[in-house]
Order: structure tokens, then sequence, then C-alpha cells
């Protein structure tokens, strides 16, 4: 795999950028008042913080993988070296689909927010699909905006990163005015009954939220181009993750201590309301906190954007999918037919309106939890089968971890599964269908289907600085050693 053709630009700063903004997107804008409608207060907040012990225990087996793999696509390569080429297929293929669900859903969200700011918004009827009347305007500002963050990360990753720093900084400086307003205006007897249904309400968010925590993977699918010693990578998807989690419970306690049961129960953007409440009734704080919630939309979907096409560029590479999506460009050094076919399903994702996102996301979501659940088997399959690989962040207790991270992302798997409705099973076939298609055309086509991971070789980041030369080199030395 030709990872040293993807130039190291990423610093610290970019990749918590990258993974933190993926995690948070915009669920946090609309759903935080249905969390605390059925739990609770304090009972959404204690189910987030159970949903992100499972995620910490899947971040943990990503962690140490991605420091001694570190190559673009990420869980592509642990699960080869884990699992053989056919498991690799088949953990890179769920994943995409994940990745493309939600770029898609984040093309729909767009105008779904300038829906919620402009009344006069929607015009132009040009049909109805599933229940939902589907607009010129609705589908233009999706497109438009499609086409604008397509371009911006076919130009180079380093334009899409410091986009995606921006827009963090943007949403973390709304969240953190919001959190701040909360003990000032706030009442602790807003958040009566801190608990709502007993262990029921908090099961049942605790069921939904997990997906909320999908991005930290992107930082594997993009290793090849971060700039940082091995071992710091794997540190940045914990912090990226306990950011993520401490952001959730937060804003959760802030609508909770703002906003009264009846008050949430009214309103149509709760967080906004919330910010509103906390800033004396100023409706320029709510639509500031709007304008975070669209940040949120657009760092999910760069983020998305960047890990799908990482990924489709690891299966190309390893000749696992048609070659052309495994090309750089000559002159932005970024897969450039990839991010291209990626943004093309998000600009066509609008023409379908709200009910195709909602099913895309689902699907999407069923992929990833079934790569989680691979990236696990692989970080066990690797203690055994390859016990003395360098591990520049290596896990203590790794039995402990690695089975937990099995066994929760599996019943991850299990709960999630019976709220599939034939829609969102037909799009998981038909992406099956497409998988086999390539499959075996590409097992067909390459002799050396599946082999080029193993030729590969583990190199060290590019450390910018002279004085870090020389344990870079040693660094190499040992990796290829190692090999």
């Amino acid at each position: 795999m030709e990872n040293n053709n993807l130039k190291r630009v990423l610093s610290n700063k970019d990749v918590l950028a990258l993974a933190f903004g993926a995690m948070i997107g915009w669920g946090w804008v609309i759903l935080t008042g249905v969390w605390i409608q059925k739990a609770g207060t304090l009972g959404a907040m204690i189910a987030f913080g159970i949903s992100g012990i499972m995620i910490i225990f899947v971040g943990l087996a990503y962690a140490e993988l991605t420091s001694a793999l570190p190559h673009a696509g990420g869980a592509t390569v642990f699960s080869y070296k884990a699992l053989g080429s056919n498991g690799s297929f088949i953990c890179t293929w769920a994943l995409i689909l994940g990745y493309v669900g939600v770029v898609a859903f984040e093309a729909c969200a767009f105008p779904n927010v300038i829906e919620y700011i402009m009344p006069n918004f929607l015009q132009g009827h040009m049909y109805t699909i599933a229940g939902f009347d589907v607009y010129g305007s609705w589908v233009g500002i999706g497109v438009i905006i499609s086409i604008i963050i397509t371009m911006i990360n076919y130009r180079g990753t380093k334009d899409s990163a410091f986009l995606q720093k921006i827009l963090v900084v943007i949403i973390a400086l709304a969240g953190i005015a919001l959190v701040a307003s909360a003990p000032i205006t706030g009442h602790l007897s807003n958040s009566i009954p801190l608990l709502r249904h007993g262990w029921n309400g908090i099961l049942t968010v605790t069921i939904a939220t997990p997906f909320m925590f999908i991005g930290f993977d992107v930082i594997p699918q993009t290793a090849a181009e971060i700039d940082l010693p091995f071992d710091k990578i794997g540190k940045t998807i914990m912090v990226s993750i306990f950011m993520a989690v401490a952001w959730y419970v937060l804003i959760i306690f802030a609508v909770g201590y703002l906003m009264t049961d009846q008050q949430i129960r009214s309103s149509v953007l709760v967080t906004a309301d919330a910010m509103k409440i906390g800033f004396g009734g100023s409706d320029l704080a709510a639509k500031i906190l709007i304008v975070a919630g669209m940040a949120g939309i657009i760092s999910s979907w760069n983020a998305f954007l960047i890990g799908g096409s990482r990924a489709m560029y690891a299966l190309a590479q390893n000749k696992m999918l048609p070659g052309s999506l495994g090309k750089l460009h000559p002159k932005y050094n970024t897969p450039s037919n990839a991010i291209l076919l990626i943004g093309s399903i998000s600009t066509i994702a609008p023409f379908f309106g709200k009910s195709m996102m909602v099913w895309l996301v689902d699907a999407g979501s069923f992929g990833i939890v079934m790569a989680y659940a691979m990236v696990a088997m692989s970080f066990v399959a690797l203690r055994k089968k390859h016990p003395d690989m360098n591990r520049p962040y290596k896990i203590k207790n790794h039995i402990f971890v690695g089975y937990t991270a099995i066994v929760l992302t599996v019943l991850m798997l299990l709960l999630y599964l019976p709220g599939m409705i034939f829609a969102e099973w037909t799009i998981v076939g038909i992406w099956v269908a497409l998988g086999l298609v390539f499959y075996f055309s590409a097992k067909k086509k390459y002799s050396d289907f599946g082999t080029n991971i193993e030729l590969s070789k583990i190199t060290t980041p590019l450390i910018s600085t002279v004085e870090n030369c020389d344990s870079s080199f040693d660094s190499l030395t040992e990796s290829v050693e190692v090999l």
C-alpha cells in the first residue's frame, strides 16, 4: 500500500478537531430534549456515561492498533493482519457504508437547519417521497454545500483540517457559553425529576447514544497523514473520546438546569431555546447556538468524507476495489476519485428527502458497529498471532479490554437490530450485493488481490523538526526489523 505517497500534514490539533468534530455533529442540538424526556436529566447523563464506557473499550483497541499499524485505511490494515483479506474486505466495506450514510445524512441535515431558522425557506415543490414534500430550495442548498465540502477535501487534507478546526472552535465556544450560563440563570428544580422511568429510561437512552460517538475512528483512516509520534496517535484517540463524553454530559446538564419539563416538551429546537433562556431571552444567543449546530453538521460531514475516502483508497490499494479509487491526485495528493464518489452520493442524497436520510443513517450505523466488532476481534487476534509486534501505545490488561470490547460491540449490534425496518435492510442488502460484485470481480482481475498490505512497510511519521530526525530513524529501523 503506497501510504508514503500521502503527505503527513495533520498536527495533534488537526486530528483532535477531526475526531471531536465528527462525534458531536448535530445530534446534541435537536436530541438533547428527547434524551431528557426519556430518562430525566440525571438519567440521560448516566446513559451517556455508560455508553461512553462502551466506546472507551473499543477506542482502546483502536488506539493500540493505530499506533502499531499507522496506515491509511486503519481498520483495513488491522483486520487484514488479524483476519486475512476476506475479513479485511468485510470490515472495511461495512465501515464505508457507515461513513457514506453519515455523509448523506449531513447533506440533508443542513437544509433542515435552514428550514428551522427561515420560515419561508421551502419554495418550489417538486414531489413527495415517503410522506415528505421535497422542495427545490431544500434540495438546492444541500447540493451546493455538498459540492463545496467535496471540493475542499479534493484540494487537500490540510485545507479540510483547517476548516475543521474553525468549525470546532465555533461549536466549542457556543457550548461553553451554554454550559456556563446554566448555573447562573437556571435552577435545580427545573431538572426534577432527575430520573424518569427508572432504569428502563436510562437503558432506552443508552441503546441510542453509542451512535453519537461515531467519529473517533476517522483518526485511523488518516493515520498515514498524521505528523505525530506513534504513541501520541493512540493517546489522541482516547482524548477525543473523553472530550465527546464530557461534551454530551455537560450539554444535557445545561439544558436540564435551564428549562422546565413543560418548556422542553413545547420546544422545537430545545438546545437553542435553552441558550436563549440562559442569556435572558436573547434571540441572538439562540441564533448563535443554531450557527454552532450548523458548524457541527459540516464538521461531521467533513470528517466522514475524509475517513470514507481513505477507507476506499485503502481497499483499492489492496486491489479489492477498482484501481481508479486508489489513485492520488498528482497535485493535491488526495484520493481524489474516492472523494468525488462519496461527494457525488452526498450531492444526490437531498433529492430523496428526509425519509431516505434516516434510512441511510440507520443502515450506516449497523455497518459501523459491525466494523467496530471486527476491529475488537482483530485486537485480540493480533495479540496472539503477533505478540512481539511493536506497539508504541500498548494497552495493559489486553485480554480484559479486548474481550470486553467484543462483548459490548456485539451487544450493541443485537440491541440495534430490532429497530431496523424493511427500507434500511434493503439498503444494507444492496450494499452487500455491491460489495460482492466488487469482491469477486477484483479477485478475478487481480492476481495480487489482498496482498499489498502484507508487502507495505510501516513508516514513521515525518516529524518536521530536525531534532526528532534521529529518533524517527531509530523507530523506522525497529519497525522494519519487526517486519
